[in-house]
């Protein structure tokens, strides 16, 4: 497994006290590399990963330093051309589920220490499985005018009118973080313009919603101290929430492992993208006696099964069962995740910071559609909640989503 090394990424050359390779294993953890080219179980960065999207199946690669199957004939240029373009040595395009379009903004120092790490860890010897995509996306030339519409290249420009720990947190956001990936919609040629960074999307073929971080809606953190927002990236929970999902993995393989300063870094500017007061109470989509009896159902269920730990005000008791009252997660327009977590239960991520965490049990086996919508419905529009109510049939379509 990647250790824990410490140090800013901000940096245009490693840090005296840190080795190249310790930077770069750290550096390999900010981008969480594993996620993608590791696939669970198996050796590190082996690649072979499935990543299920709405165009096909994408295979990861071997990033190990084999010399006939991985990158141990790259050289540093290569490497980081395959960072800043998109393109592999031989000039061919990447797919850009590889997120090229994030690490474009990454500096050449830390592209060579990251690829200073990958040289050190076993090689391991197997071929790269293709791609098994639907025409014409099988098509590799089409990407030349994906890149056209929405790929930028450019390292990260610093905003001289901002704060040192900002720009440092910018970086690590829009750069190795590549937080849009998820947190920005695609459209049908699988891109997104820059106007609509972090506004939210769901995760198609994981059926899970990535929320808008611009907005005090949905989980924009305007409104949220920079410890709290500290807290949830670095150990999954905080005093106004926890991660669950896709979201738990990724402060699982990375975000527990990074300093507290470049966790600070991250959350001040990411609280810099709240914007707006409160929700406006949206219109209701089911009709005034359905949602009614819906409600009333939902409290009765809502009682019997939840309040014994989100209290019967809904207030929890956190940071061990999140307070479902004033939750901007659960009054988000979209219902996916809450639904899901009713269906599904989960745990947040075990990190270092909440290494026994307390989980939600699955109700799917215990509850109907009607009461799983019922309860759902009810949490989102109990105690002062904007959200709107969810039909038997949405919950139904969630039952069959993939567990992660």
């Amino acid at each position: 497994m990647i250790g824990q090394p410490q140090v800013s990424l901000a940096e245009s050359s490693p840090s005296p006290a840190m080795s190249l390779v310790a930077k770069g294993e750290y550096l390999a953890r900010a981008g969480d590399c594993i996620a993608c080219h590791t696939t669970p179980g198996d050796k590190l960065f082996a690649g072979g990963r499935a990543m299920l999207t709405p165009f096909g199946t994408l295979y990861t690669s071997n990033i190990t330093p084999d010399p006939e199957t991985g990158i141990g004939k790259w050289t540093s240029d290569q490497f980081y051309g395959a960072m800043h373009t998109g393109r592999f040595p031989d000039g061919g395009l990447m797919y850009p589920a590889m997120p090229f379009g994030s690490y474009t903004k990454v500096t050449r120092a830390d592209s060579d220490a990251i690829f200073a790490y990958l040289r050190t860890i076993p090689p391991v010897h197997r071929v790269n499985r293709p791609h098994d995509l639907d025409f014409p996306y099988n098509n590799r030339s089409l990407i030349l005018g994906w890149r056209t519409l929405y790929f930028n290249e450019g390292t990260y420009q610093p905003d001289p009118s901002k704060s040192a720990d900002w720009n440092r947190g910018a970086y690590l956001v829009e750069g190795l973080g590549h937080c849009a990936m998820c947190h920005t919609a695609i459209n049908a040629l699988g891109g997104s313009s820059e106007s609509e960074a972090f506004q939210g999307g769901l995760i198609p073929m994981q059926k899970w919603y990535a929320p808008s971080l611009t907005s005090n809606k949905e989980a924009g953190l305007g409104d949220w101290s920079i410890a709290d927002i500290s807290d949830l990236l670095r150990t999954g929970i905080s005093r106004r929430g926890a991660v669950y999902g896709p979201m738990a993995e990724v402060v699982y393989n990375s975000l527990q492992y990074l300093s507290a300063d470049d966790i600070r870094a991250m959350a001040i500017y990411l609280k810099s993208l709240g914007e707006g007061g409160p929700p406006q109470a949206a219109a209701p989509t089911l009709p005034t006696d359905e949602s009614s009896l819906l409600m009333s159902l939902g409290k009765t269920v809502y009682d019997a099964r939840c309040a014994s730990c989100h209290g019967s005000d809904g207030a929890g008791k956190p940071p061990k069962y999140p307070p479902l009252a004033g939750n901007q997660s659960i009054e988000m327009e979209s219902a996916v995740n809450p639904t899901r977590m009713v269906l599904n239960g989960g745990f947040p991520p075990g990190t270092s910071g909440n290494p026994f965490p307390y989980g939600m049990p699955p109700f799917a086996q215990l509850l109907s559609d009607d009461e799983v919508a019922a309860v759902v419905s009810y949490i989102r529009q109990a105690w002062g909640n904007r959200g709107t109510p969810i039909s038997p049939q949405q919950a139904d379509e969630l039952r069959s989503a993939p567990l992660n």
